[in-house]
């Protein structure tokens, strides 16, 4: 049985998703591929690089804030120009200057920090075909900026995991400090299917996951929304913990599991985000269930 979530304001029990984390835009002055943001998950700077600016995507997630029934703005990535910008915008978190943007002057000093960059857009990055080489760009650029302790992330959803071209692609990610976040939303096939909006097999999307996790180590992150008033329910999270467990018994590498909830305003109307108290249940549950950190990120009222 599903649980009713409160809609009521955040305790800040946890950590305080305060204004200055409020803007996840991808959109940054004249920038076509890459975009600031201050991320809870990071506590700091992260630039975010959007290599499906075509919105191509193999989930339709019901909490996407990526509205798919307008037109995209780009239908495909100019390479050099993409490096161009991820140079530009890192010059101005290194020099501090982007701090000045009033998107982020309230960001608090200790948040004031080049945390990574991250392959994270409008779309699935694992479908862009020369990923591998933007990766590969994107440390070459850091390496050049005296900033190769930076780490470059990569978030899926890992439908694409299963392909040993796909896994090729982020392997190069080795070369340097890096981390893979991958999507797990359910554990069984129905939610699954309700909440992606895809009906693709649940049981080879976590085989792929299991498969990369045996070479690159992973973290997975799993996003708690409410549905027409009410959460998935315990029995649910705990089969996503035994989807956890399983890849980890298969030999993968788990990180961490971040738990969060909705802090951007969907794109569907009946979405909305577990309260704090209840998503703080929900990862003692994912604890109790498994052998590894459990990192909970409250959500956030858009209205």
């Amino acid at each position: 049985m599903r649980k009713k979530s409160s809609s009521a304001k955040p305790t800040n029990r946890i950590m305080d998703p305060g204004s200055f984390l409020s803007d996840h835009s991808r959109s940054f002055d004249a920038f076509r591929y890459v975009y600031p943001v201050v991320s809870r998950r990071s506590a700091g700077l992260s630039v975010g690089v959007n290599v499906n600016p075509n919105k191509v995507c193999s989930f339709s997630c019901r909490y996407c804030q990526v509205d798919r029934g307008s037109p995209a703005a780009l239908a495909r990535v100019d390479l050099d120009l993409l490096f161009d910008e991820v140079d530009a915008l890192l010059d101005l978190a290194q020099s501090g200057r982007i701090f000045s943007h009033p998107r982020f002057e309230h960001t608090p000093e200790e948040w004031k920090r080049l945390n990574d960059v991250a392959f994270s857009g409008d779309g699935e990055p694992t479908s862009y075909p020369l990923l591998g080489e933007a990766i590969s760009g994107v440390q070459n650029i850091l390496d050049e900026r005296g900033a190769g302790h930076v780490k470059t992330i990569v978030l899926t959803n890992g439908t694409r995991l299963g392909d040993a071209e796909v896994r090729a692609r982020l392997e190069v990610l080795a070369a340097r400090p890096y981390e893979i976040w991958v999507k797990l939303d359910a554990g069984t096939q129905t939610y699954f299917e309700t909440i992606s909006g895809k009906k693709l097999a649940l049981d080879r999307i976590v085989d792929g996951i299991a498969t990369l996790a045996r070479t690159l180590e992973v973290t997975i992150q799993c996003l708690v929304p409410t549905l027409h008033g009410s959460d998935p329910g315990d029995d649910e999270i705990v089969a996503i913990a035994d989807r956890v467990r399983f890849i980890a018994n298969q030999g993968g590498r788990v990180k961490l599991v971040q738990l969060h909830t909705t802090a951007r305003r969907p794109a569907h109307p009946e979405i909305g985000r577990v309260s704090d108290d209840r998503l703080e249940c929900i990862g003692q549950l994912l604890r109790t269930r498994l052998d590894m950190p459990v990192a909970i990120y409250p959500g956030r009222d858009w209205e």
